[in-house]
């Protein structure tokens, strides 16, 4: 407990530090939305990384590892390509210029000014407003399951505890605390994973050694997941199986694919100056991407070498089931008690960065996107930094109830949902409103609708996972998914997304483009 107490004591205040720094820098509204659109290459880089990798990817997705072998290290690599590469170099600075041409604060207030539509602003807000309290609540979930772990305490005292001291953060510091704070946090995530990495290597022997052993525990896969494709934790699932299609289309290209999607990430773009600053942050998040989620997604597969050594069972069954505790349980039994505590503090940084800037997306949605812009017809307020903190509470409020009634497994399942689903929803009308001239608001429109719903009703009717957790099919049917296999193992982006660029293409060729005047403001820098 002392090294706890240290260790915490010493992150919270410098923490405070750099939330306070945030503060006292934060005078405009652009500050508070958008860091006055100055910040340093490094700050971006590390924050950008510490807001897409999370608790949800150590812990949920590490014991998603844990279940289905190394074949989740190929989500690493979508990780780095798609999520920084892609989103940088292609989608990065022509969103960082267009939002300056056209004065944007917020990513679906990007969409809405490109398309002139109020309509694609106040949607998008009400997208983020609904269903991000969900992956928040999932990001939550993953740090309250490690203190529940080693302190032993209720797992609703650890979620309610943690959830108001993030929330507190954010607040007040507007954007700037946010990056600030996740920087610093960033830095204390990569030295912590790469310190795990490393000795569960050297514990077991080496790289070979250890990837042995791992596939001498083949024969204990349980039977049931054999069955279903499963050939071992060192494998990939068997070709076209339920297992295979699941972890490729879900949790490999449903998150690494969706992360284009993500409006917290996205607006991260338009903070920086130029894109001289851009290209300086791209290695620092490759660089952090690689050390935390490589190392997770590993050691999480390695964790069954070291649970059938030490007790001759599999962490699965140590844990009666529930991935998100596998993590933690190897944590805590494994290590020394002042690394354990070390490790809850990456795990706050974790949370911390990550919930940080999902509450500002939620805020900031509530009050520029959908009430200045819905409701209030395009009228600006100049309390748009008081409104957009009342939203930052109310939305502390959902994800609470969420985060308490949502069941075990879940932090990778939770992610997954909404990175697919903002990937279905706006990844072409973000594509084709950076580079396609002849994009029209009508196109927009039906997009935006078409890769929602199909990608909702896929989920509620048809992914068993979804389906089954949700009980609607259930219900009205009384089947568990109204589709067989494959379909029923499909990621609903995988559906979802086509339609959605199908429907922009076909619709604009046939619809008015948007004003000239518009598409030349827009595209006048690029």
């Amino acid at each position: 407990m002392f090294y706890l107490i240290t260790f915490t004591l010493i992150y919270l205040t410098i923490t405070v530090y750099f939330s306070y720094l945030g503060y006292r820098r934060t005078v405009t509204v652009s500050d508070y939305l958008l860091a006055g659109r100055q910040v340093h290459p490094v700050t971006m880089g590390l924050s950008y990384g510490a807001t897409y990798i999370s608790t949800s990817a150590i812990i949920g997705f590490g014991g998603v590892s844990a279940l289905y072998g190394f074949g989740l290290t190929w989500l690493s690599f979508l990780n780095i390509m798609i999520g920084v590469w892609v989103a940088f170099v292609i989608f990065g600075k022509r969103t960082r210029k267009m939002g300056k041409a056209l004065d944007a604060h917020t990513f679906p207030e990007l969409l809405g000014r490109r398309y002139e539509s109020r309509f694609i602003q106040g949607f998008s807000g009400l997208v983020i407003v609904i269903f991000m309290p969900v992956y928040t609540a999932a990001v939550l979930i993953g740090i309250s399951r490690f203190i529940e772990v080693y302190l032993s305490i209720p797992f609703s005292t650890a979620f309610l505890a943690f959830l108001l001291i993030t929330a507190c953060f954010v607040i007040w510091g507007g954007l700037k605390g946010v990056l600030y704070t996740s920087a610093f946090q960033g830095i204390i995530m990569v030295v912590s994973m790469v310190a795990i990495g490393i000795s569960t290597y050297y514990s077991l022997g080496g790289i070979s050694q250890a990837h042995r052993s791992l596939e001498a525990i083949t024969p204990m896969v349980p039977h049931y997941l054999q069955e279903a494709g499963h050939r071992g934790f060192a494998s990939m699932p068997q070709a076209f199986s339920s297992i295979w299609w699941y972890v490729i289309t879900t949790m490999i290209m449903g998150v690494g694919i969706g992360v284009i999607g993500q409006p917290q990430l996205n607006v991260r773009f338009m903070t920086l100056k130029s894109d001289r600053e851009l290209n300086r942050s791209v290695p620092f998040a490759a660089i952090f991407i690689l050390c935390t989620t490589g190392v997770a997604y590993a050691v999480g597969a390695l964790t069954n070498v070291y649970f059938y050594n030490t007790y001759t069972e599999l962490p699965l069954h140590a844990v009666q089931g529930n991935l998100d505790k596998i993590i933690p349980l190897y944590i805590d039994r494994f290590y020394p008690q002042w690394f354990v505590a070390l490790f809850l503090v990456c795990l706050m940084s974790a949370a911390m960065s990550a919930g940080s800037s999902q509450f500002h997306a939620l805020g900031t949605s509530l009050s520029r996107d959908i009430f200045e812009q819905a409701l209030l017809k395009g009228k600006s307020v100049a309390e748009t930094t008081i409104v957009t903190r009342i939203g930052i509470v109310l939305s502390i409020f959902a994800t609470l109830i969420i985060g308490l009634v949502l069941p075990e497994s879940i932090v990778a399942v939770a992610t997954a949902f909404f990175f697919s689903l903002c990937g279905a929803t706006f990844i072409p009308v973000y594509l084709f409103g950076l580079y396609w001239k002849r994009g029209t608001k009508p196109a927009a429109k039906a997009s935006i609708l078409s890769g929602f719903f199909v990608s909702l009703i896929w989920m509620l009717l048809f992914h068993e996972e979804e389906a089954r957790a949700l009980g609607l099919c259930r219900k009205i049917f009384n089947m568990e998914s109204l589709a067989g296999h494959p379909w029923n193992m499909i990621d609903p982006q995988i559906i979802a997304l086509p339609i959605s660029f199908i429907v922009f293409i076909v619709v604009s060729l046939v619809t008015r483009p948007v004003r000239e005047e518009t598409v030349t403001k827009a595209f006048i820098h690029i």
